[in-house]
């Protein structure tokens, strides 16, 4: 916690703050992955600064100013509340989202993806057509509709709560005409076909929902939990994806730690896994003719598992 007297710089603060982090153990994940990333994030927001912008590291901090951020350190260091909760609103592929408690923070390694042009998938296609399903706050499919000027999206989510954050998002992004809000399960609302599916699913198998750091558990366990292998919901997407996307399209889906369960799972499909150059990993890419290739396999497979957790073959 920080000093409430004497003078206090910019940069004692933060180290103070980070220091109060390694302390009490605090677990990241949420956009950092490290104490003094942490500190410097929230502190810069609670003090009014731009997190993007090189701050006078000299300022010197305010009586009130420290008790600002005294309260949001208490409440990330006490009650584990992830920073991007604490300060309404996180980064991902260059743009400012806001974020809260009805959907997970934004932070797939799929911004990368979008940032670089989706690694070229859609190129030379005049108006792209693209599926973001289990969209929660919107993050993926709003960042591709700002990424893709011609683009159009379609967005699809089973959380009324987070669909709600996500026409937030995209208002505040002004993509209102290019991005359309879907409610309902995986692919159940969605019509049409598309050049580019692309899904950041619930995929975290049982045992680790199990050891979850404390700061996880406030995030909907709904955009989290994806049964004993955390695969519940990709064996519906590679079951059916084929039907919903256009000849030459693919399917790209993140799945994290559950990436050995598919290679177990489906040892003969010729899932492509992405290279990330800022890190991350567990997110593959299947086209749609190995989707119909291995339709036999994907359906032989297939467990249909309602986010409710009633389950029926």
């Amino acid at each position: 916690m920080l000093p409430t007297d004497g003078p206090l710089a910019l940069e004692q603060a933060i180290r103070a703050a980070a220091a109060a982090f390694e302390t009490a153990s605090l677990a990241y994940g949420h956009g950092t992955d490290n104490a003094i990333d942490e500190a410097s994030w929230l502190l810069l927001e609670t003090l009014g600064l731009p997190p993007d912008v090189a701050p006078d590291y000299t300022r010197a901090l305010s009586v009130e100013e420290r008790a600002d951020c005294n309260a949001r350190l208490e409440r990330r260091i006490v009650d584990r509340v992830p920073t991007a909760y604490l300060v309404g609103s996180a980064w991902f592929a260059g743009h400012v989202f806001r974020a809260d408690e009805r959907a997970l923070v934004p932070r797939s390694p799929l911004a990368e993806f979008v940032v670089n042009d989706a690694f070229g998938l859609l190129d030379g296609i005049e108006a792209p057509r693209v599926l973001d399903l289990c969209t929660g706050g919107g993050c993926i499919g709003i960042s591709v509709a700002l990424a893709f000027p011609t683009a159009s999206v379609a967005a699809s989510d089973l959380s009324g709560d987070a669909l709600a954050l996500a026409r937030e998002n995209v208002a505040r992004h002004s993509v209102g005409d290019r991005v359309t809000l879907l409610e309902g399960s995986v692919f159940e609302p969605v019509q049409g076909r598309f050049h580019l599916i692309l899904s950041n699913p619930p995929y975290v198998d049982a045992a680790d929902v199990a050891d979850m750091p404390a700061e996880f558990s406030h995030e909907p366990l709904l955009g989290l939990a994806a049964g004993d292998d955390g695969l519940d919901l990709v064996r519906i997407m590679l079951a059916e994806a084929a039907a919903h996307l256009l000849e030459g399209g693919s399917l790209v889906v993140e799945v994290g730690n559950s990436c050995e369960a598919v290679a177990e799972l489906w040892p003969e499909v010729p899932f492509e896994w992405l290279e990330f150059a800022a890190g991350g990993a567990g997110v593959f890419l299947i086209g749609r003719a190995d989707l119909l290739a291995h339709a036999a396999t994907f359906e032989r497979t297939r467990t249909v598992v309602r986010q409710d957790g009633d389950s029926r073959p």
